[in-house]
C-alpha cells in the first residue's frame, strides 16, 4: 500500500494512535493526530509525537481532521462519535489501526478475539511460538500496538495479535492466517446500542476476508458462535463438552488433538501451570494453533508448564493473616467474573463495580450465593451492584480500594480470599484496567505491611 505524500488523520492520541502516526510517517505520509481528551490525559503520549515531528491537537477535533485522504481511528473512539460520522458524511475512508498496520505486514498473522481470555491466550500463544524457536511478535491490545512492530516482522515471522471488536468494526482487507474466536458473551453493549447481535457480528468480522488458505479456530462449546461461516476458511475447534472432530478436545485430564490422521495426546491438563477451566480452554485454543503451524507436542507442553499467566488476571498479590488477595482487574464483564469465582474453593470477599456496560448480573446470582460471603461495591455502578446483590449477600458501598482493604481486616478470616473482579470498565475512576489493577495492588501492599 503506497501512502507516500497522503494526508492521514489519526483519531486518538493513545497507544495505537501514536503507533499509527509513527508508521504513517515512516511510510512517507503526512500524519496529523487529533484527540478530544484534555492535555493531562494524553500528556505521556505527546512527547513521542513531538520527538517524531508529528502535528497534533488535543481537547477537541478541528476542521483539519477532515482535510485528509484517510482517517485512521483508535479502538477507544466510538463508531457513532461525531468526528467519525462527519468523516463518513464527507465520503472519507475510515479504517482502524488494525487494518492500517496490516497493509504493511509481511509476517503470518494470528488474530485472537473473544469476550474473555484474549490477553491470556495471546500471551500463551506467543510464549509457545517462542518456546519452539519461532520468530514472533505479540501485539495489538496487549503490549505494543500492531503499528509499532509491523515493519520488524519478515516473512518468517509470526505476529500474534489480541484483537477487539472495536478494531474489527473498521477493517476492510484484514486477513489473518489464523483467526481465533474464544467465546462470545454480552460485553460492550453500551457501544453496540444494547444489541448483542451487533456485537456478535462485529466479532465474526475476524473471518470476513479469510479463504481456503487460512484457518478459523473456535470454541465449539460456545453456542453463541455461529457455525455457518460464509468463507471457505479451514475450520478447527476446541472444547470440553462437545465432540471435536478437527482440533483440540479437553477430555479425562488430557489435551487430545483430533484430525483426519486420527487422535493424539498432546499432554495432560495438569501440565498447565495456570489453573481453572477457563485457562484450559485458552490452552486448547493455543494447542490447536500450535498443531496447525507444526509445533511439537513436547514444545507445547513445555510452554504450558512455563507460562505463569498474565498480570491483572486472577493475579495473586499477597497473603496477610491467612487471607489471600487477588487482582482480577481485567475482568471487565460478567462472564470473566463467573470464571474467576469458579477458580476458588475458599470463601470470597468480592470487589465489584466500575463503569457499567449494560451488565446483566443474573448469570452470577447462584454462584455469588454459593461462593461469596460479602461484596464491596465500588465505582459509578456501586448502587446498581448493591441493588441487585444486596438481598443475596451482605453488600457494602465503598469509596476506594483503601476502604476495601481496611474493611477486609475486619470481615476476612484466615482461609478467605479477597478478589477484585469488577465486571465493569475502569474509566469512571481509572485510566484503564491496568491502572485499576496497579492501584489495587498498591493499596494491598501499602496497608498490609
Amino acid at each position: 500500500m503506497n501512502i507516500k505524500g497522503k494526508n492521514i488523520s489519526i483519531i486518538g492520541a493513545v497507544r495505537s494512535g501514536v503507533g499509527a502516526a509513527k508508521l504513517a510517517k515512516k511510510m512517507g505520509a503526512v500524519p496529523f493526530v487529533s484527540d478530544s481528551a484534555p492535555y493531562a490525559k494524553i500528556e505521556i503520549y505527546l512527547q513521542t509525537l513531538i520527538d517524531n515531528k508529528i502535528d497534533f491537537e488535543f481537547g477537541g477535533h478541528s476542521e483539519r481532521v477532515h482535510h485528509a485522504d484517510l482517517i485512521v481511528t483508535s479502538p477507544g473512539v466510538p463508531s457513532n462519535s461525531e468526528v467519525l460520522l462527519k468523516a463518513k458524511e464527507l465520503g472519507l475512508r475510515v479504517v482502524s489501526e488494525l487494518e492500517f498496520a496490516s497493509w504493511f505486514c509481511k509476517g503470518k498473522i494470528i488474530a485472537i478475539t473473544g469476550s474473555n481470555g484474549k490477553t491470556t491466550t495471546t500471551s500463551l500463544c506467543g510464549h509457545m511460538l517462542e518456546t519452539a524457536g519461532k520468530k514472533v511478535f505479540t501485539a495489538g491490545n496487549i503490549g505494543l500496538a500492531f503499528s509499532e512492530i509491523v515493519l520488524s516482522a519478515d516473512e518468517q515471522s509470526f505476529v500474534v495479535l489480541e484483537v477487539s471488536s472495536f478494531q474489527l468494526d473498521h477493517i476492510e482487507s484484514f486477513k489473518p492466517y489464523i483467526s481465533v474466536l474464544l467465546n462470545i458473551t454480552p460485553d460492550h453493549l453500551d457501544r453496540y446500542e444494547n444489541d448483542f447481535e451487533k456485537y456478535r457480528n462485529s466479532k465474526m468480522r475476524i473471518t470476513a476476508n479469510q479463504d481456503g488458505s487460512d484457518y478459523f479456530v473456535y470454541n465449539i462449546d460456545d453456542k453463541k458462535i455461529p457455525l455457518t461461516i460464509s468463507t471457505a476458511v479451514q475450520k478447527y475447534e476446541f472444547g470440553a463438552t462437545s465432540t471435536v472432530q478437527y482440533g483440540t478436545q479437553i477430555s479425562e485430564g488430557k489435551f487430545i488433538f483430533n484430525s483426519s490422521d486420527g487422535s493424539e495426546e498432546i499432554c495432560e491438563t495438569s501440565a498447565l501451570f495456570v489453573k481453572g477451566i477457563h485457562n484450559q480452554y485458552n490452552a486448547a485454543a493455543t494447542a490447536t494453533i500450535g498443531k496447525i503451524v507444526g509445533i511439537s507436542n513436547t514444545d507445547i507442553q513445555k510452554a504450558f508448564e512455563s507460562f505463569k499467566g498474565v498480570e491483572h488476571r486472577v493475579e495473586f498479590v499477597k497473603e496477610y493473616k491467612g487471607v489471600k488477595y487477588y487482582n482480577d482487574s481485567k475482568a471487565t464483564n460478567v462472564d470473566s467474573v463467573w470464571y474467576a469465582l469458579k477458580s476458588f474453593e475458599e470463601p470470597i470477599i468480592l470487589i465489584l463495580g466500575g463503569k457499567d456496560k449494560g451488565n446483566d448480573y443474573n448469570e452470577l446470582k447462584n454462584l455469588v450465593h454459593e461462593k461469596v460471603k460479602k461484596i464491596y461495591a465500588i465505582g459509578s455502578s456501586a448502587e446498581k451492584v448493591k441493588s441487585f446483590f444486596g438481598e443475596i449477600v451482605n453488600t457494602e458501598l465503598k469509596d476506594s480500594f483503601d476502604d476495601c482493604i481496611k474493611s477486609s481486616l475486619i470481615d476476612g478470616v484466615s482461609g478467605d480470599v479477597l478478589l477484585l473482579s469488577p465486571a465493569c470498565a475502569s474509566f469512571d475512576m481509572f485510566n484503564n484496567y491496568e491502572h485499576r489493577g496497579e492501584e489495587f495492588k498498591n493499596s494491598v501492599n501499602r496497608i498490609l505491611l
